[in-house]
């Protein structure tokens, strides 16, 4: 067998696991590898073969989930003025996180907390990047550092999957909650929050 078609094989192998890992952990997030396996059509040693970890899938699916996640990040209008833009990326955010949920609460259970802020990067790099400017224009405080406002969005996000997985919340109630939560902690201090 030629090597291209060897790579091809290999590449649409992992493709067929990638795809079926992304699915079987958005149904459960104990999902295992043998049933991740066979709903891609492989063998378990053509998985392992791949991808030698569970931690390594789930990493896998990861990375390929924030790129399809920083696709649609990428088509959302963030000119005008600062509190709206905030809006529409957080609902266009939340959508991500909650269609990922599941595989979000997979990977927070095998990746290091590190591992899962690096994957984040370039959607953080987006928010502070909004904050950044609404906090020139006067619509975000400026008493605390970029940085940390940032880390209050992702955790934020990441807090309410948590509790719709455990059923204290719904992902309808969700949005409204980070958007409300967010506003009233970007806004500087002293000022009303403006909705």
């Amino acid at each position: 067998m030629a090597t291209s078609t060897k790579r091809a094989d290999a590449q649409r192998n992992i493709d067929a696991i990638l795809s079926a890992a992304a699915d079987c952990l958005s149904r459960n997030p104990a999902a295992s590898t043998s049933e991740i396996a066979k709903a891609a059509g492989v063998g378990r040693v053509t998985l392992y073969g791949h991808f030698p970890s569970r931690a390594e899938l789930l990493d896998a699916v990861f990375v390929r989930a924030i790129a399809t996640g920083e696709e649609s990040l990428g088509q959302v209008d963030l000119t005008g003025d600062p509190r709206a833009a905030l809006i529409r990326l957080i609902e266009t955010s939340w959508e991500l996180v909650d269609g990922f949920r599941t595989l979000l609460i997979a990977a927070q259970e095998v990746l290091p907390p590190s591992r899962v802020r690096e994957l984040h990067a370039d959607p953080m790099a987006r928010v502070e990047r909004l904050l950044e400017r609404g906090r020139t224009e006067g619509a975000f405080r400026t008493d605390l550092p970029t940085t940390w406002l940032v880390s209050v969005m992702h955790n934020v996000m990441h807090g309410a999957a948590n509790e719709i997985q455990a059923g204290r919340i719904t992902s309808a109630e969700a949005a409204p909650y980070i958007t409300a939560t967010l506003l009233a902690a970007y806004t500087p201090p002293g000022e009303r929050v403006a909705v």
